[in-house]
């Protein structure tokens, strides 16, 4: 499972045209899950993604964590995560998760993040034509892959 966390001023998913999920400061977290991830990839990488301190303190360091700063998440599914490129130029997706092992494991996901944040999760639809919107406050991008727990 893999996470890519861009730290956000805002974040927004239209489908269809309509707004779906906003939020103003936090994570807009982009999810791939894989075919062999399982609960504990889940609960180590949303354990991760809480204590993460990457928002700037009063001295400018990142040392501020979410829930510090009373941020949100937004969290989009997105199998395109784990591309397989080495072959030709057209990606393959065949590592990707099917959404009968993704979205139980997208819907935990939200729901452990909620229960650790003590709020709400904004997402997106999974398996929708989203169009993304944010503005990356840093710019701060981490990306986490519970199979490589650097």
């Amino acid at each position: 499972m893999r996470f890519v966390i861009q730290r956000v001023s805002e974040a927004s998913v239209k489908i269809n045209g309509s707004l779906y999920s906003d939020i103003k400061k936090g994570f807009l977290v982009l999810v791939g899950i894989e075919e062999s991830d399982t609960k504990e990839d889940l609960d180590w990488l949303c354990q991760k993604l809480i204590g993460m301190r990457i928002f700037p303190d009063t001295e400018g360091k990142m040392n501020l964590s979410l829930q510090d700063i009373h941020g949100d998440i937004l969290l989009v599914s997105q199998f395109t995560l784990f591309a397989s490129t080495k072959k030709g130029n057209r990606p393959s997706f065949i590592k990707s998760a099917k959404p009968d092992i993704a979205i139980p494991l997208y819907e935990s996901c939200i729901q452990q993040l909620a229960q650790l944040l003590n709020k709400p999760i904004k997402t997106g639809q999974f398996g929708a034509d989203m169009k993304v919107s944010l503005v990356n406050d840093g710019p701060v991008t981490i990306i986490i892959d519970s199979k490589n727990r650097e």
